[in-house]
Parts: structure tokens; sequence; C-alpha cells
């Protein structure tokens, strides 16, 4: 955790303040860290993710059956696996900065696990079990609708911004459409790429990522903020 990125801070930014902030320390806690410190294996986040994923489930559950109601039960399933996987959960968890406050061991931060999808999406889910720990399901209900199930459309547009891109250029537009790589730097144990998406020799969209397909997400989504734009609509949740 960088010295700027306190407990206090995160506090602040969630909206939520513990009575017992040691869950809270052990949701920003990866298992590389406890390793490193030699701190008792249960200091680390995994099992108030376990528990953070089951509330998450049932509360955007609970959110597709209220504000869905026309939505059949296979939809249903669908949009809330999209609501809830790892990219989207990555993505919710951006706006907080969450990766700068996780306590990583050196090995896994010198391999870019700050901004490791899958490590950040845990965290997030974490949180959400350290909170419904500390203050039970309401204040739990509570961060998941302002950080997570807010702001659907745009998130959304992101979380399905390949397919949708896809969806509008070969099927409103009939234009053809490709991804180019732009440029790979950093070391081999942790690159970065940076991603373009033209159609009829035009860059509509650029994007960066820890990985190409991570790359070509942002790039779709920002190709899709563009044409929203010029007066195209996307499908909604």
């Amino acid at each position: 955790m960088n010295k700027e990125y306190t407990i206090s801070l995160l506090q602040d930014r969630i909206g939520y303040h513990f009575k017992d902030e040691s869950l809270l320390k052990q949701a920003i806690t990866h298992s590389s860290y406890t390793n490193e410190q030699k701190i008792n294996r249960s200091g680390h986040y995994e099992r108030l993710e376990f528990l953070g994923d089951a509330v998450l489930e049932l509360v955007s559950s609970e959110f597709l059956f209220t504000t869905g109601k026309d939505m059949p039960e296979g939809e249903m399933t669908k949009v809330r696996a999209s609501l809830v996987c790892e990219p989207a959960l990555a993505f919710c968890a951006s706006d907080l900065e969450l990766g700068q406050f996780i306590l990583l061991g050196k090995g896994e931060e010198a391999t870019g696990g700050r901004d490791r999808d899958s490590i950040v999406s845990d965290v997030m889910e974490a949180i959400v079990g350290a909170i419904y720990l500390d203050g039970g399901f309401a204040s739990a209900k509570e961060f998941i609708n302002r950080f997570i199930l807010s702001d659907l459309e745009d998130k959304q547009l992101f979380y399905d911004s390949k397919s949708n891109l896809q969806e509008l250029m070969q099927g409103k537009l009939k234009k053809e459409f490709h991804y180019e790589l732009l440029e790979e730097t950093g070391p081999e144990h942790n690159k970065e790429f940076s991603v373009a998406v033209y159609s009829e020799m035009e860059c509509i969209g650029t994007g960066r990522g820890k990985t190409k397909k991570a790359a070509q997400q942002q790039a779709a989504y920002a190709a899709l903020l563009l044409l929203r734009d010029k007066g195209y609509v996307f499908k909604k949740y």
C-alpha cells in the first residue's frame, strides 16, 4: 500500500467507517503479503471474498428481479453474470483506485498484481464481505448499490464492449472493423499493451491494458462512446 493510500482514506472513499478496522485490513491483504510477513494465512482476503461473493449475488439478484420485471429467468442469470464478473468488478473498483490500497508481497507487486483484474475484483468482493460482517446486510447492500449497481448503462456498455461493437458495426452499420496492436511496453512479466480499433481505415477508439484482450475491451469501449455521441443507441440491461 502506498503511504498516501491509508485505511482511513479508503473508508472515506467507500462511505463506510468500520467499527472493527481489522476486517477492512484483512479485506485488502493478499496472501503473498501474509506469506512474506509470516502472518497467519487466515489474515488475507480469501475467506471474506467467499462471503462477499454470496452477498453480492443476492443483492444483484434482488436488483434485477425488482427492476427487470419483464426479464425472464435466463436473461436475469446472464445479466447478473455480466454485472459481477471479474472485469466488471475491476472496472467498478477503478473509481476507488482500489488497487493502490492492496497489501501485496514484493514478488506480486513486481509482477503487476496491483493492476491485475483478478486480484482487484477479489478484493472488491472481500470488502463487501467485510462490510457485511461489520455493519450487516443493509450496509453491504448500500455499498453494492453505490459502487457496483450504479450507472449501469455505461457499465453495461463497457462490460459487453467488444460484443456490442461487433453487433453495431456488423448489424446496424454494415461496416467491417478490426483491432491493431500499436505498442507493447514493459518487462516480460509486467507488459502493457496499446490497441486501436479501426473502421474503414479510421481509428475510432484506443485502449491500454495488461493483456491484449483488456486493451481491446478499452478500445471497443472508447469506440462505442464515440458512436453513442453520434446518436447510435445500444442495448441496455
